[in-house]
This record gives C-alpha cells, structure tokens and sequence, in this order.
C-alpha cells in the first residue's frame, strides 16, 4: 500500500504479540473493543482469517438508532506480524504487528473515505485502537 493519501495510527500496547493478535483477529474479543465512543459497541463479529477470506464487524449505536457492517476481505495474512486487507468500499488498511520484547506495537495505515475530515478519520480510527489497547491490558 502506498503511504500517499493515507491515515497512519499507532499504539504500544503492554503485552506480547501473541496476545495481541489472538485479541485483534478473534471476534471473541473483538466485540469488546472495537467501537470508538461507549455509546457505540459491536454486537456482531465474524472473521475467516486467511487470504482471501472476509471479516465483517456489525458496528451500532447502543440505542439502536444506526448500525453498519463494517468487512473487509484479507489481502495479507501473516500470524503475529501483519493484517493487510481491503475493505467493501476498496480502500485499503495494513495493520503492523511489531514485537518488542514483553510489549506489542500496532502501526495501522489506512486510506480514508471522503465523506468525513482526515483528523476526524484519524480521530475515530485511533480511539478504536485505544479501546483495544486498554481491553488487552486490562485482560
């Protein structure tokens, strides 16, 4: 993926890259973090995680006023090291998972959608990684 026109997040998460790729790709986990503000969760996750297999995140307000999947299908699957895939809309999103000794970074870049701002991209995107960061840690 080129990193022209793309959203870059990232996150140090405290724990090994094990773990956080079990909670990442394992839709067990991943309806307990993945929403960007508390009035928002996941109620539904699926993931086929190999190439060319489809995730897809059912993403809703909690009062039920708006839901939308979010899915995508797997470009790049490589345990412990690196999610690429593209999305139903045809932008693509790289997910970097780097070791660091007892520690995890995530590197996500991704290319934005034009309706809505880059900082408000960026903004959404990266509280959804701190979701999962804090949900890892306090597991």
């Amino acid at each position: 993926m080129s990193t022209q026109n793309t959203i870059q997040i990232e996150s140090k998460i405290l724990a090994p890259v094990e773990v956080v790729w079990q909670y990442f790709t394992d839709p067990e986990h991943v309806v307990n973090w993945n929403n960007a503000s508390p009035d928002w969760h996941t109620p539904k996750a699926e993931n086929d995680l190999q190439v060319g297999g489809k995730f897809s995140y059912t993403m809703a307000a909690k009062d039920a006023s708006f839901s939308f999947d979010f899915w995508g299908v797997y470009d790049t699957v490589k345990e412990n090291q690196l999610l690429e895939y593209t999305l139903g809309d045809n932008r693509k999103v790289s997910v970097a998972f780097i070791s660091e000794g007892d520690d995890t970074r995530i590197l996500e870049s991704f290319e934005p959608e034009t309706e809505n701002s880059a900082d408000m991209q960026k903004a959404g995107w990266q509280a959804i990684l701190n979701n999962f960061k804090n949900y890892v840690e306090e597991n």
